[in-house]
């Protein structure tokens, strides 16, 4: 851990000690495993940190809350990005019970489960939500609350496709939903500027099916430029994951294909998508098992397989994920 982290780290311990109405969470959280790889006859294995976060909530009035989560476990220092290793950093101000306004560092709001999900919960990633350059950016939204199950959300802020903050921008409108008591969404439509100053266009549906105890995601993201010779349908994913849970088990399976039409590039032969190039076709998927010994929130093991179509490389892993509550 860097010295300035251990003076932030220490400085928040101190206030929430003389002041626990103002940080009402302090938690670390850390996901660790042992992952082996078989690629042609190859062997090789690792012991690796996967994830280190600290997370801290609180309020400073009753309509203003806050929320920091630092990943000491990624690349602490980037001179495009001097808060490349914290991911959410920001004010929430809610007036009433309709409306709130978020200003500060959060996720770019792109639709889809597997892209909403916290990364210490993530084991495999698509390509889309692997290769994005940046998930996290400064920005500012609006949310309107039509009920306790609905939502509306409207963001302006730099753009996942940029390196840094470097006067590229996102425009995104999201819709948190519940069409039925067994049906949550996650959807968005994303105008996205990137380094060239050039804009693409995701349309995004996360859906997440419940059903006693199994729950089914299905997520499906469409990518387009304008003048793009295939709009709909020449650049794609489809993302899938299913869970059953028994007692303290999960029995999990993910799958997805994603691609881009090879003809998915403008008059001068640059690539309206810079994330998932053209002529890109690409299949990926997993298994695996957790085991919750002391409940659903300290610890979780874990033993997971995945494939890819890219790498050819038969992926095993054994870990563990731990939670430490301060407050």
């Amino acid at each position: 851990m860097n010295r300035p982290l251990i003076w932030i780290a220490s400085l928040f311990c101190c206030i929430a000690a003389s002041a626990q109405e103002k940080v009402s969470t302090l938690f670390v959280d850390t996901r660790a495993s042992f992952h082996q790889e078989l690629s042609g006859g190859s062997y090789d294995s690792r012991l690796i940190g996967d994830q280190f976060n600290l997370h801290i909530l609180g309020n400073i009035s009753p309509t203003i809350d806050y929320r920091i989560r630092h990943s000491i476990s990624k690349q602490q220092f980037d001179e495009n990005n001097l808060f490349n290793g914290t991911d959410i950093l920001y004010l929430n101000w809610q007036p009433n019970k309709h409306w709130s306004f978020l200003f500060g560092k959060y996720a770019v709001l792109i639709g889809g489960y597997e892209y909403d999900a916290a990364p210490i919960d993530v084991y495999f990633y698509s390509m889309f939500c692997g290769k994005i350059f940046q998930g996290f950016t400064f920005g500012g939204s609006a949310s309107y609350h039509v009920n306790g199950n609905q939502t509306i959300v409207a963001q302006i802020c730099n753009s996942p496709l940029s390196l840094g903050l470097s006067n590229i921008y996102s425009y995104n409108l999201a819709w948190n939903g519940h069409i039925r008591p067994w049906w949550r969404t996650i959807w968005s439509v994303n105008i996205v500027e990137d380094m060239d100053h050039q804009f693409i266009n995701y349309i995004a549906l996360g859906n997440h099916f419940s059903s006693g105890n199994t729950m089914l995601d299905l997520d499906v993201m469409n990518r387009g430029g304008i003048g793009q010779r295939r709009f709909f349908g020449g650049d794609m994913s489809f993302i899938s994951k299913f869970i059953w849970s028994l007692g303290n088990w999960n029995i999990c399976a993910k799958a997805g294909y994603e691609w881009n039409d090879a003809r998915s590039i403008d008059s001068s032969g640059r690539a309206y998508d810079l994330v998932i190039a053209p002529g890109t076709e690409y299949f990926y998927g997993g298994c695996g098992l957790e085991w919750f010994p002391l409940g659903r929130d300290k610890i979780r093991l874990h033993a997971i397989y995945f494939r890819d179509s890219e790498l050819h490389c038969d992926n095993f892993q054994l870990g563990i994920t731990w939670k430490v509550r301060v407050i």
